[in-house]
This record gives C-alpha cells, structure tokens and sequence, in this order.
C-alpha cells in the first residue's frame, strides 16, 4: 500500500466515522445549534458519508477522486470559516483546516505533475 492510498483510506475513515456521528449523536446536535446551523446538520452528514464513500471508490475508479475530495475540501472550508465566525480558537479549526488541505492535496494529485 502506498502512503497516497493510506492517506485516502484513512480521509475516506475519518468522514465516515464523523458523516455517521453527524446522523445519529446529540453532541453533534449541540454543535450545530451553537454554530446556528442545526437544520444542515443531516445534510452535513450525508455530504460527508457520500464523500467518503467517494474518494474510496476513487481508488478503484480515478475519474471520482477529484470530484469527492473537491466537495470534502469545500465543505471543510465552509467548516473553517463557522469555526471562525463562531469565534472558536485556533486548536478547534484545526482539524476542518488540515481536512481541507488533505483533501485539496487528494483532489488536485492527479493533476498535478501531469504534461498538458
């Protein structure tokens, strides 16, 4: 295995676990009451479970990648910005950020490096 594919095994894991937590974990409720977000929380979830499942599948099927970590990308820096706004210090963002740059990384690898 290489470190590429265990990078994208463990993203797809971590929006996984979090995508489901999302769906059925009152924390996950509080949270988003608090962010003032409470009605995009399902729909936060589902995002992040389909996004999982499609950089996963991005391995078998190349064409997918881009599009999967492109939307996780996006909606981590959506993440970042109600951190912010909510006024949430810097170790609280910082797993949105790094998630965003991971999967900024993931969508643009297979274009970066290529001849036009």
């Amino acid at each position: 295995m290489t470190r590429y594919t265990a990078l994208v095994l463990a993203d797809a894991f971590i929006f996984l676990v979090y995508g489901i937590s999302l769906l059925i974990s009152s924390s996950m409720v509080v949270d988003f009451e608090r962010f003032g977000l409470a009605n995009f929380r399902v729909l936060t979830g589902v995002l992040e479970v389909l996004g999982a499942i499609g950089v996963a599948v991005g391995l078998k099927f190349p064409i997918v990648m881009p599009f999967a970590a492109s939307g996780l990308c996006l909606l981590m820096l959506a993440g970042v910005i109600v951190r912010v706004r909510c006024g949430d210090g810097l170790l609280l963002s910082l797993p949105a950020t790094l998630l965003m740059i991971v999967n900024g990384y993931i969508a643009l690898r297979p274009v970066v490096g290529r001849s036009v």
